[in-house]
């Protein structure tokens, strides 16, 4: 019963919080999941930058949120109901059940995590709000990617109103989260295709993509973490809102796109750059094959572009600080070696990704670079320009070390790397089994299906954060000459795909994939359980000031910021931004001198107010801190005051 009254407070509070977006976005009378994300998340930006403006915490900006909303409910009202898409009730039927199945593999927090919670705890706990309120250190700097915290004020929002721990919304949240993925993956897919049955296929082999292929859930129980809610949720929100406004321009429609890419920017800002190019890819072959949308493009890539620029430019200072961007070369030398499985490697200066990343997504990652080429048979449809203009956009980027190179020092290698995820996979590959439908018939379900079944056994993917045995490196160069040979061959006109049959043949492709992801069904182990004990941790809420500074090991730090609105003095470098204010480096090897010598200098360097020794890995340690009035103490951890 308890699990089930989370459930419905997490649901009304998402529900509370985005209103206002929902609102605003009728009013301008654009409707969908898309625009009621984008519209609802520039709500709360607009209102956390209010509280930060007039030092206020998190109920001013809900006070604000709510006003917002209120005044767009006239106009809202008076638009009415409008027409949904066909379909958008069952693809949310399915991404609800599949939502549903979710909560049962969310299990713990783990990686990246702890990170964003620590933010969200300092923005429900502490007051006087804004962006250097909310960092690790006490003297530390802004993370470039998360300057302004807006996706984790929508995350403390929710906790607000829903009166859940920060941890239990970010465990849980992906269940409410993945209904939303569903609608805006469909609404995407149904911009660029036009109708509903490959929209329907292109839906589900996305969600297969990044939920059933990896196992465990994949990437959907990560929903409620910024980079994974933009990759998932605001990346195709956002190509929505602008292949939308390719199809129907309007006023509306191009500020809800300026909308997407502001929020975009804003919650993880090298994706907008990743959306742009692409899009501007599929403009250009688009207008070489039919000469249509050419005037209608460029308004939407300057709808993108305006905004992101304008961010771009306030966060200069952060991003010049930062020692990933435009490296040094000891800096560049160490991401060469920590990127080295991902990369084509000619010289330090001469580098690019290597062909096997592509297909490392597994079954529908390698099944969508194989229907590639087959998108020159519907040169006349969107979908195929979509798919040939921003996969050669993509692969001339990552693929050639001329561009790459460049690319990396402008958004990091770390980032750069990424951008072979935002090939169009699931586009392609619904796209191209109804090409295939077209020229084999009813021949196509039983095919597909024994592919699916063949490409799934042989190429089940690897997900690990380093990649020790990618996809096919020849499937991505055959994607590429199958690309380059579909734009020429673009200019002829074949036949419109027969549907009912690529539809067939598109669910049983999936179908192994499916069987895959839910035969493996069970939290995932990467993310164990907290070594931290429910004693310490009471104590802490109980004695411990919001805005203390904590001193302790680079895990347990990184940890309890995660927990408990305190600053912290020490986190390992992967786990923090890289910066001159930071010095995540110099920090470990000042921990490092205090292991070695108890002098308490070091913790009171950094003007900690507390101090947590593990006993069971720093044992040295106990006799020397004796002279320190204890807190708490338990088997494992004491809790001591400086």
């Amino acid at each position: 019963m308890s699990g089930l009254w989370l459930f419905l407070r997490l649901v009304f509070a998402t529900a509370v919080v985005l209103a206002p977006g929902f609102a605003i976005a009728r009013a301008l009378g654009v409707r969908g999941a898309s625009a009621t994300l984008s519209w609802g998340l520039l709500a709360v930006g607009a209102s956390l930058l209010a509280a930060f403006a007039v030092s206020g915490s998190l109920g001013f900006a809900l006070v604000v949120l709510i006003v917002i909303g209120v005044a767009a409910a006239p106009a809202a009202i008076r638009r009415g109901r409008g027409t949904p898409l066909h379909g958008t009730g069952a693809v949310a039927l399915a991404g609800a059940a599949l939502g549903l199945a979710l909560w049962h593999v969310a299990g713990e927090v783990g990686g990246d995590g702890f990170f964003h919670l620590a933010r969200v705890e300092k923005l429900l706990h502490l007051g006087d709000l804004s962006p250097a309120r909310i960092v690790e250190f006490p003297d530390g700097g802004l993370h470039p990617g998360y300057a302004f915290p807006l996706w984790h004020a929508f995350l403390a929002l929710i906790a607000k109103v829903s009166g859940a721990s920060p941890d239990e919304v970010v465990v849980h949240l992906p269940t409410i989260l993945v209904p939303i993925c569903a609608l805006v993956l469909f609404e995407a897919a149904r911009s660029v295709f036009g109708r509903t049955v490959p929209a329907a296929g292109a839906t589900a082999a996305g969600i297969a993509l990044v939920g059933l292929s990896p196992g465990h859930g994949g990437a959907l129980t990560a929903l409620a973490l910024p980079a994974t809610a933009a990759r998932q949720l605001l990346v195709p929100a956002l190509i929505a809102l602008a292949l939308h406004a390719v199809r129907q321009p309007s006023a509306a429609r191009l500020a809800s796109v300026a909308a997407g890419a502001l929020v975009l920017s804003v919650v993880h800002p090298t994706y907008t750059i990743f959306v742009w190019l692409p899009f501007a890819g599929f403009v250009a072959v688009r207008y070489a094959w039919t000469r249509l949308e050419l005037r209608e493009g460029i308004a939407v890539l300057a709808a993108i572009g305006i905004p992101t620029a304008a961010f771009f430019a306030i966060l200069v200072p952060v991003i010049g600080d930062t020692t990933s961007v435009s490296p040094d070369a000891d800096e560049l030398t160490r991401a060469l070696e920590h990127y080295q499985g991902q990369l084509r490697i000619h010289s330090p200066t001469s580098y690019s990704i290597a062909a096997d990343v592509f297909g490392r997504a597994g079954a529908v990652a390698v099944a969508g670079l194989l229907m590639i080429p087959l998108a020159g048979f519907a040169a006349r449809r969107r979908w195929a320009a979509y798919v040939v203009g921003s996969s050669l956009a993509v692969f001339a980027i990552t693929l050639l070390p001329l561009l790459f190179v460049p690319f990396s020092d402008l958004v990091s290698l770390s980032q750069s790397r990424r951008f072979a995820g935002f090939v169009p996979f699931a586009i392609a590959l619904a796209g191209g089994i109804g090409v295939a439908a077209a020229k084999l018939g009813r021949a196509t379900p039983p095919l597909a299906l024994g592919a699916g079944v063949l490409l799934q056994l042989t190429t089940p993917g690897d997900f690990g954060y380093s990649l020790d045995d990618g996809g096919p490196a020849l499937v991505t160069w055959l994607a590429v000459l199958g690309a380059v040979a579909a734009l020429g061959y673009g200019i002829a006109y074949k036949r419109p795909p027969v549907e009912a049959v690529a539809g067939l043949a598109t669910a049983l492709f999936l179908l192994p994939v499916f069987v895959h992801g839910f035969s493996q069904w069970t939290p995932s182990p990467a993310r164990p359980a907290s070594p931290l004990s429910d004693g310490l941790l009471a104590t802490i809420d109980r004695v411990v000031e919001p805005g203390s500074i904590v001193y302790s090991t680079p895990e347990v730090s990184y940890r309890l910021a995660a927990v408990a609105p305190v600053y912290v003095c020490v986190v390992a470098p992967g786990h923090v931004a890289d910066t001159g204010k930071n010095r995540p480096r110099e920090r470990v090897e000042s921990f490092r001198r205090f292991v070695k010598t108890a002098d308490l200098a070091i913790p009171r360097a950094c003007g900690a107010d507390w101090l947590i020794h593990d006993k069971r890995r720093f044992p040295q340690l106990g006799d020397k801190l004796n002279e320190l009035p204890v807190a708490y103490r338990d088997e494992r951890w004491t809790l001591y005051r400086l």
